[in-house]
């Protein structure tokens, strides 16, 4: 009998410290593998860098662009960007003009 109450005894003074492992390694876990976790805000931090370099690539884009058709703003209308433009649209040339042929991979802009 002694032997019976020995085991219940020390299961119950187990029971405890297993209740707690059991509670911090679930935290634990969740705090490196969940989803707001270590390798999630790693993730996210990974993700913030690339949108950051494709918001910079947009700007670069527009502020380009801002530019290209600052001569066409009806403040402000420079004839050599509307001559270039009214050319390119309908696909003519001047006799003084210089022609390039670029191939399809050359783009200008």
């Amino acid at each position: 009998m002694s032997l019976g109450r020995e085991l219940k005894r020390r299961a119950r003074m187990m029971v405890a410290p297993a209740v707690f492992l059991a509670i911090t390694g679930y935290f634990g876990w969740n705090a490196t593998q969940g989803d707001h976790g270590l390798v999630a805000y790693a993730r996210r931090q990974q993700l913030l860098r690339e949108v950051l370099v494709d918001q910079a690539a947009a700007r670069a884009e527009r502020d380009a662009w801002s530019i290209r058709v600052s001569g066409l703003r009806a403040s402000h209308l420079d004839p050599d960007t509307l001559d270039e433009r009214a050319r390119a649209m309908l696909n003519l040339a001047d006799p003084s003009d210089v022609i390039v042929k670029l191939g399809p991979q050359d783009k200008l802009f």
